[in-house]
């Protein structure tokens, strides 16, 4: 039997008011009504609400920053930063991104972490990398905060391994729901096929 792993991440939503995902997700409340946006760094609400929905890789990194005692930036100034080194490009109102290679090099550019970006990552290399007390940021489809038993694609969402033991991973989940699969949300080993596109970026201290 391996050993339980379990590294004590703190937690950051995608959206600033974590509490209110499932409000934002289903549409019954609008991004840029979230009461918190301001602390965002977003200059108006309309840019924070553009930035939200496609902040995944932002949280999961706030996260990292935030376990590893670096400090943690705002999100949209994050974002920003990460336009300006190619991890997202925008054009209008469509974004590509997150791009895993530049990301990596500006988080290795910037805070010194051990950031690679992994076209073809296994769940053998994921327990690898949690077992030598790394994470990793996981493409998977966005309805595996409800464990969906039949997602249209895998990928387009990106959450944070934190942990694992031999029956699931534990993930911090971005657009995870409040108080069922945000923090330490267990995604069985035979389930997560279903979502994970094989691919991510591991994260390593400096």
């Amino acid at each position: 039997m391996r050993p339980v792993i379990k590294h004590v991440v703190p937690y950051h939503s995608q959206w600033i008011s974590a509490a209110l995902v499932l409000e934002f997700i289903t549409g019954t409340r609008a991004a840029q009504d979230d009461p918190l946006w301001p602390k965002s760094g977003a200059d108006t609400p309309e840019e924070y609400a553009f930035w939200a929905p496609r902040m995944c890789g932002v949280a999961c990194l706030r996260m990292a920053l935030d376990f590893w005692g670096h400090p943690v930036p705002p999100p949209v100034p994050l974002v920003r930063d990460l336009v300006e080194a190619g991890a997202y490009v925008r054009e209008g109102d469509r974004v590509r991104g997150l791009i895993y290679q530049p990301f990596a090099d500006h988080a290795v550019a910037r805070w010194g972490l051990g950031a690679q970006s992994k076209p073809e990552l296994s769940t053998t290399q994921i327990r690898d990398v949690l077992t030598g007390g790394g994470l990793a940021m996981l493409s998977v489809h966005k309805t595996i905060r409800t464990l969906d038993p039949a997602p249209s694609h895998k990928g387009g969402h990106l959450v944070l391994a934190v942990g694992c033991d031999d029956e699931a991973l534990l993930i911090h989940n971005p657009s995870g729901l409040p108080g069922t699969s945000q923090q330490f949300a267990p995604v069985p080993w035979e389930a997560l096929g279903r979502f994970y596109a094989g691919r991510g970026v591991t994260l390593e201290a400096s």
